[in-house]
């Protein structure tokens, strides 16, 4: 039987770092850009600017809908209260494959970054990466069963490092852009921000690389029964995740387009860097400070795995509250409200996937990218859902939401479905396999909605019941005095 905490804990902040760490900013500051280099040249700013507006009109459906509903389930009691318990099922299973997905992955980039900067102090023996990321599965695991202000703490930390790093690598690079003490004397072109040497088809191609550094962005959402004032804090902490790591990730990549250089031999270099920022720190600061970017990358995968670990429990601890799986995966601790029981299951899970692929001879990298192109996969699907579940609650005229919002969530299916052809087609294998994947994951939360009414009605009796109190709660902008 489930124990709820009697209280709930986590403020503003502390929902916040979960979205943000599961998005991992430092991971996507340092590796995403190159790939976008390599595609539109100097263009990487715009791009990614271009992006933060496609995943604001994906958040868009989020931000309105947790303004209504709370729950450990996020997408799952979004869709499941505005679609129906079906389309709350289905989201909420596609949802879970993504954060296993993510958390496979972060456990691997976990055990790459590690790996790198041990080879970087001259450590040459570092043993199997394997090693390192089952470690890191017990150290997530034990960090997610304490107090969730533990979890959010140490998020906090270890991003908070790697952003300061971040920071400061630009702000060199951009000062010694701006008074003419870049190693090849690079200056400030804002021109970066036009689609100048390249065309605007491409830039808008490229955004799908921009797109999936935002993934993971609605993971706050699962902390609605943990959360202080939820419809209010929630939804704030939604909008901070999109638009604190979008802020960085445009400043970052102006700065290291900058810091390559805008001609050709810059571009080339930067589209071809395996560590940007380890580069650019080597070259304007020194090779102590790339050091310090490196270990940063291995706390910030950590951070990630964290986030990934939290997430995926609470969205099993949902599914089996409702019937879906042993009641044992819905007991939560009665001191920390941690759901213990999924924590240490889907450890195992990820733990055992990592060790399958890497006996399989996959290597870090690998077993990272395609579990990430996974969980992206199976992502897409899980937004378009919330999209559809914000348009169906906006008709319905049960949250007064103004019909002329509409266009938003619509323009947002529209880049979904952009983004998913984008991931789809034009792949080599094995990526041609993972659409299919993704598609044979999602297809099993249809057959056990379609197979096991039961589950259903559980899922729409709960969701009524929740509606009945939320409907005798304050509206989510609406002052309670105290």
């Amino acid at each position: 039987m489930s124990n709820p905490p009697r209280t709930r804990k986590l403020r503003l902040w502390e929902a916040l770092t979960l979205s943000v760490g599961l998005m991992g900013p430092t991971l996507a500051m340092g590796l995403n850009g190159a790939g976008v280099a390599a595609t539109v040249g100097k263009a990487v700013p715009l791009v990614f600017l271009l992006g933060l507006l496609g995943v604001g009109l994906v958040a868009y459906g989020f931000w309105r809908l947790t303004q209504h509903f709370h729950q450990a389930g996020s997408v799952y009691a979004l869709a499941g209260a505005t679609i129906g318990p079906r389309a709350g099922f289905f989201g909420g299973f596609a949802l879970l494959g993504t954060y296993l997905a993510f958390l496979v992955c972060t456990l691997a980039a976990t055990g790459v970054f590690a790996q790198a900067f041990l080879h970087a102090l001259g450590i040459r023996s570092t043993g199997p990466w394997v090693a390192v990321a089952l470690l890191a599965a017990v150290g997530v695991t034990a960090l997610n069963s304490r107090d969730g202000r533990t979890t959010a703490r140490t998020l906090l930390i270890v991003e908070g490092i790697g952003i300061l790093a971040m920071l400061v690598l630009a702000a060199v690079v951009m000062g010694r852009a701006a008074t003419g003490s870049a190693p090849r004397h690079q200056s400030l072109d804002l021109s970066v921000f036009t689609a100048g040497g390249t065309t605007y088809g491409a830039v808008m191609t490229a955004t799908v690389f921009a797109f999936l550094s935002w993934a993971g962005f609605e993971a706050c959402a699962s902390l609605g029964e943990e959360t202080d004032d939820p419809k209010r804090n929630i939804p704030r902490a939604l909008a901070g995740s999109v638009l604190l790591t979008g802020g960085l990730y445009v400043l970052m990549m102006f700065a290291q387009t900058i810091g390559f250089g805008t001609d050709a031999r810059g571009v080339r270099e930067f589209g071809a860097a395996e560590s940007a920022l380890s580069s650019l720190s080597g070259q304007y600061i020194g090779t102590w400070f790339a050091l310090v970017i490196a270990f940063t990358a291995v706390a910030s995968a950590f951070a990630a795995a964290l986030s990934s670990s939290a997430a995926a429990a609470r969205m099993v601890q949902a599914l089996a509250r409702d019937g879906f799986g042993p009641r044992a995966l819905a007991r939560t601790h009665p001191v920390t409200g941690a759901p213990t029981t999924a924590l240490r299951v889907c450890g195992a899970v990820a733990a055992a996937l990592a060790a399958v692929m890497y006996g399989t001879g996959a290597g870090a990298f690998d077993t990272y990218y395609w579990y990430a192109t996974l969980g992206v996969l199976c992502v897409l699907v899980v937004y378009a859902v919330a999209g559809v579940g914000v348009i169906v609650f906006t008709v319905s005229g049960r949250g007064r939401i103004p019909r002329w919002e509409l266009v938003v969530p619509v323009a947002g299916l529209g880049y979904l479905g952009f983004v998913f052809l984008q991931q789809s087609t034009g792949q080599r294998a094995p990526y041609t396999y993972f659409p299919w994947i993704a598609a044979a994951w999602c297809l099993a939360g249809v057959a056990v909605v379609l197979f096991a009414p039961s589950l259903t009605r559980r899922i729409g009796a709960r969701l009524a019941g929740e509606l009945v109190a939320d409907a005798q709660l304050p509206a989510p902008n609406r002052k309670v005095p105290s």
